[in-house]
């Protein structure tokens, strides 16, 4: 039962009494797994396309820009940079004084001249201890170089995003992955009147450092690129937070109050649908690399946004022949195959309907948002996986999944996973507006029946945590979706500290 103060708590949540229900009974239900069909590969799901072909789709997307089309880059980046040093943080608890030999933080302090923030720890240490990095070292203390690189009143990298960060080197100067964002979206979302729109999604802890770091910054990159920058932030909305329930699903309080968790990136599809924007890139705020190393990068970028214009005029073109009456049945036929062939979507439908009645679905199912995701080659690199798999009406589409949402258990599903070629490094270029240039309801469009349930901790006490479909995989489950390979260079992610000393991240 739900006091008046738990009704209270909803109202200032955003949340309604009966969303609050269906979480619990989530927990209680738990989510199904998906059923799959195969893995997506070549040419069964994803495309490879030829070099002819991607500089056609290269100079559909400098029209597009030319012709006045608007775009935005769309960067998660409310994460938390802690995760990055997991090793540094055992080391500095341990009892050692110097780090294993081959160990990570052996390898970082090795190396420590070549890391971008080098000059930054220099200062810090000579400021606080009045020695430099080599000198400490020298000494054999390790301990205090490493606590200056995570502690408050060192750099406090523990406790920043992980785009306030200095990654790289430019020129006499550094940039974070903030800085790096800019200046790939100059190079690739420059709209016809000389801006670029960069839309953030961080934590309300780290506004502040955000919009700090942007006023600094933001003048310095449009001199060097001769672009204006429109530059807006959001944080995950309240009333996307999930209720956390005891390990007997009775719902968890702490001193007499519920307590929420943030839902998981999937709860960013509400504030990817609040952008006034057509086009939008995805992509995590830590793939980016020094101006050195980015040429793959802006091509295949240019790349995926022209072939998602191509694949929309396709769409369009469809609608309107289907609107205009004037089909027959084998343009429908054309239609069906353009949804098969582009997309990944098969139906039984495609086959059953006729005339009139195939044409309303076929409409139905041009009428959705698009996106155009990138694929790698998986070279041992983490990510979801491209899927072919099975909706609740009996259609096919292209998703794609995390080992979570797979049952392990069934043989069939192992050998479909063992036979996966391509991963997913979170490259999307998303068409949100409807043939008549009107908005789709992101929301609308979620799969409900996917996401997560986790086992976490609060003050010592064991609780259960709900996470929403992440944003592209379930929230994005009901598009148009296209995979199309991309070269393993633009993919170059840090996960740890030690990443940054990756020829991929030395300018």
């Amino acid at each position: 039962m739900l006091s008046n103060d738990d009704k209270a708590q909803l109202t200032r949540q955003g949340i309604s009494e009966k969303t609050l229900l269906k979480q619990v009974e989530r927990f209680k239900t738990g989510f199904p797994y998906l059923k799959i069909y195969d893995s997506a590969r070549q040419g069964e799901g994803i495309t490879v396309l030829t070099p002819d072909e991607e500089d056609k789709a290269i100079a559909r997307w400098d029209k597009y820009l030319a012709d006045g089309g608007d775009v935005c880059k769309f960067v998660p980046a409310s994460g938390a940079a802690s995760r990055m040093f997991k090793a540094l943080y055992s080391f500095v608890e341990s009892d050692a004084t110097k780090a294993p030999e081959g160990s990570d933080v052996d390898k970082l302090l090795r190396d420590i001249h070549n890391i971008a923030f080098f000059n930054q720890l220099d200062d810090v240490l000579k400021k606080n201890t009045g020695k430099s990095v080599d000198q400490l070292l020298a000494e054999g203390n390790q301990k205090e170089v490493i606590m200056a690189i995570i502690s408050e009143d060192g750099l406090n990298y523990g406790n920043l995003p992980k785009g306030l960060l200095t990654f790289h080197h430019a020129g006499n100067s550094t940039r974070t992955p903030l800085e790096e964002h800019l200046v790939e979206g100059a190079q690739t979302a420059r709209q016809k009147d000389g801006t670029v729109n960069l839309h953030l999604t961080v934590s309300p802890a780290h506004r502040q450092a955000f919009t700090a770091k942007l006023t600094e910054a933001v003048p310095v990159i449009e001199k060097e690129t001769g672009v204006k920058f429109k530059v807006s932030m959001s944080e995950q909305k309240p009333s996307t937070d999930t209720v956390a329930v005891n390990e007997d699903n009775t719902l968890f309080r702490e001193d007499g109050h519920l307590v929420f968790r943030p839902g998981g990136h999937g709860a960013l599809i509400q504030n990817l649908n609040d952008l006034d924007s057509t086009v939008v890139f995805i992509k995590n705020i830590d793939n980016v690399v020094p101006d050195s190393r980015r040429e793959s990068t802006l091509r295949y970028k240019k790349v995926l946004a022209g072939y998602l214009i191509e694949l929309h005029d396709r769409a369009t073109t469809y609608i309107n022949l289907i609107d205009s009456r004037e089909y027959n049945e084998a343009q429908l036929n054309d239609i069906a195959e353009f949804l098969r062939k582009s997309f990944g979507f098969d139906s039984p439908a495609l086959t059953n309907l006729k005339g009139e009645d195939l044409s309303t679905y076929l409409r139905v199912k041009l009428n959705r948002p698009m996106r155009v995701c990138g694929m790698v080659r998986n070279e041992g690199e983490p990510g979801g996986g491209p899927y072919i798999t099975y909706n609740s009406d009996g259609s096919r589409s292209l998703q794609i999944l995390e080992s979570t949402q797979i049952d392990l258990s069934q043989p069939e599903n192992r050998a479909m996973m063992s036979k996966a070629t391509h991963f997913n490094p979170v490259d999307l270029v998303c068409y949100l507006r409807d043939n008549y240039g009107h908005k789709y309801d992101l929301p609308e469009h979620v799969d409900p029946d996917t996401g997560f349930i986790s086992s976490k901790s609060l003050h010592g006490r064991n609780l259960k945590a709900l996470e929403l479909p992440g944003l592209w995989n379930g929230a994005m489950s009901d598009w148009n979706t296209a995979f199309v390979e991309v070269p393993i260079s633009t993919f170059n992610p840090v996960k740890t500290v030690n990443d940054l000393l990756r020829p991929q991240h030395q300018a």
